[in-house]
């Protein structure tokens, strides 16, 4: 047994293992018996901490909000649109660290509060700039939802950044789509250069909160 297998389990070991596993197997090879296997304990153990998987996912995500969060901090001085930007590029840049990490995140529930000091400084910001409460909520959902769902679909054709693509080929796929110029063409459009379509669509949906801002 390694020094490290000797030490007591808590919450936070347990989660930084099932994420450090999570890269190598994804979410669907994720059991809390490899997990054991890897912190060198039997899966029962476990749920001293742990009532169900779910429980798990839970803290991992948590623990990937923690991490998103420390890497950056919040500039006072943003514009509402900043704001949604640093944020949605921040959160894209966190999911995509891990394997499946948008579906690790997506229907978790935080197992803290410490998601409601940045909650609290944006709706601060963009009250500040004329937005009721319902729809500044609405403008920081809907771009949150947008981010998930996107890294969702990305990561389901490319898993981590720079992995070969999921087995689509996009030239086969224009074959098999002769029929339909337009929609063989737009392949190159959606399944290349994440980066720039996420950028885009993100700038789209922010230009779309400002026209409705604009008529409230």
């Amino acid at each position: 047994m390694t020094t490290n297998r000797r030490t007591p389990l808590d919450r936070k070991r347990v989660a930084d293992a099932a994420l450090d596993l999570l890269n190598e197997v994804g979410l669907e090879g994720l059991t809390l018996s490899a997990i054991g296997r890897e912190l060198g304990v039997k899966a029962p153990a476990l749920y001293w901490h742990f009532k169900d998987k779910q429980a798990l996912l839970d803290e991992m995500a948590t623990e990937m909000y923690r991490r998103m969060v420390a890497d950056g901090e919040l500039d006072p001085a943003d514009s509402w649109q900043e704001r949604l930007r640093k944020s949605n590029h921040g959160l894209r840049a966190a999911l995509c660290r891990y394997r499946d990490g948008a579906k690790v995140f997506t229907g978790s529930r935080f197992t803290g509060i410490e998601h409601a000091e940045q909650m609290e400084d944006n709706l601060r910001l963009f009250t500040a700039a004329g937005f009721t409460l319902p729809r500044a909520v609405r403008a920081i959902t809907t771009t949150y939802l947008y981010t998930l769902g996107f890294v969702a679909e990305e990561q389901g054709m490319e898993p981590l950044p720079n992995d070969p693509p999921g087995g689509l080929d996009i030239e086969e796929r224009a074959r098999k789509m002769a029929a339909f110029p337009l929609s063989a063409a737009a392949g190159a459009e959606i399944f290349a250069d994440y980066d720039r379509h996420f950028s885009e669509g993100l700038e789209i949906v922010i230009e779309g909160i400002a026209a409705r801002h604009r008529t409230a």
